[in-house]
């Protein structure tokens, strides 16, 4: 039986939500219509994306969560590369001196800014920032390291952690005390070498939201407060989240102009021996997109994973049946993983004797696998219909 429309609406019969939970324990007791904040908060813990932490805002990602995350960031790191940005890692601390170099970003980001005070039970002579973002921490070093114009294009990104401290409603995924991302950081010659590349990393993330993550988003360029703290312009990808009726800024991509280089000092000689100031870039996605993802597609029976980002598209479940031949069914449940596997297809078998297999369906239904494939011997009834089933009973949806 094949869902065609991705709505998991059972052509026979459609189970109650609370008929799901009573029999399995794994319903959801919030629908996305009627409570949509806590239906999320719901389904990103029932469906192993989160767990939560004893720090307020902090929140424990778990392997469903990060093998999406790294799914992105093989496509996106690969894409960077061929631009020739070179990955690199500088520390998470970051003086206060030097963050207070560019007063428009740092009072762009000041109420959100993590202080270590103590080390032990000692006070520190000069309190530490942990960082929001790395301007600050890498552009006294460009200026180091760009003499002249043979220097140029520098284009640098890491991927690592950062710390914005929340004090209204953190929310897993979308606004987090502590998040994953990456952040580039480029410097040019010019400014139409920068608006170019500008382009062409907005072009990027929006093909992480809508190839990878089956989200369409608009293109666009901020306003001017809404643009970012220090920087020349703004441009952005953002999408829509359809229970809320709000929009959501996806990923942005920066030109900084010229403003970080005079404070920085990250001066060149041109190719006539004259002295310029460098144009420069920042950009950057977080594990934001994650939470877009489960709001747009996740519905009352969980998470609802878009193909090229689950870490398990295929889920085959065994179906025995009174006195069926178990091992048998078990057997043709592995070939079909491995020619599954052969074709690509990134599959498992859930083999577990200690769960049923209506509990394995609502299981990996609130996981979001794209698809499931049952396996029983002839005669066996359907699990939803009730009805003799063939050989083969197929369950799915469709992006």
């Amino acid at each position: 039986m094949i869902w065609l429309d991705g709505s998991r609406k059972s052509l026979a019969v459609v189970r109650k939500k609370k008929e799901v939970k009573k029999e399995t324990g794994l319903g959801l007791s919030f629908t996305k219509d009627e409570n949509f904040g806590e239906w999320y908060s719901e389904v990103v813990v029932n469906g192993e994306m989160i767990e939560y932490y004893d720090i307020s805002g902090c929140y424990i990602l778990r392997p469903w969560a990060i093998s999406i995350w790294e799914n992105m960031q093989t496509f996106f790191d690969a894409e960077i590369k061929k631009m020739k940005v070179k990955n690199c890692y500088f520390p998470l601390f970051v003086s206060p001196g030097v963050l207070q170099k560019e007063k428009d970003h740092v009072e762009g980001f000041a109420p959100e800014v993590a202080w270590v005070t103590k080390s032990g039970e000692s006070d520190l002579e000069v309190p530490i920032a942990i960082r929001p973002t790395s301007e600050t921490v890498m552009y006294p070093y460009y200026s180091k390291w760009i003499r002249g114009h043979r220097d140029l294009p520098l284009k640098l990104n890491q991927w690592c952690n950062v710390v914005r401290w929340e004090f209204s409603h953190p929310t897993p995924f979308i606004r987090s005390r502590e998040f994953l991302w990456q952040e580039g950081h480029t410097a040019f010659s010019t400014k139409e070498e920068a608006d170019t590349e500008v382009l062409q990393i907005l072009e990027l993330y929006r093909r992480i939201y809508e190839e990878f993550l089956a989200i369409p988003v608009i293109k666009g360029r901020k306003s001017e407060l809404e643009k970012f703290a220090g920087g020349l312009y703004t441009t952005s990808v953002e999408a829509f989240i359809p229970n809320t009726g709000r929009g959501i800024q996806g990923a942005t991509s920066h030109c900084l102009g010229q403003n970080f280089a005079k404070m920085f000092e990250i001066n060149f000689e041109n190719e006539k021996g004259e002295k310029a100031m460098v144009w420069q870039n920042s950009w950057a996605y977080s594990t934001r997109t994650i939470g877009v993802m489960v709001m747009v597609h996740g519905d009352d029976k969980g998470l609802v994973l878009p193909p090229k980002v689950a870490a398990v598209q295929v889920i085959v479940i065994p179906v025995p049946y009174k006195d069926a031949d178990t091992q048998g069914i078990f057997d043709a449940c592995v070939a079909t993983v491995a020619t599954l596997t052969e074709a690509g297809i990134l599959a498992e078998a859930d083999l577990r004797d200690n769960y049923s297999p209506g509990w394995k369906y609502s299981d990996w239904e609130m996981k979001g696998v794209p698809l499931r494939i049952e396996i029983g011997p002839r005669g066996t009834k359907c699990f939803a219909s009730g009805k003799p089933a063939k050989k083969w009973t197929y369950w799915g949806r469709s992006y």
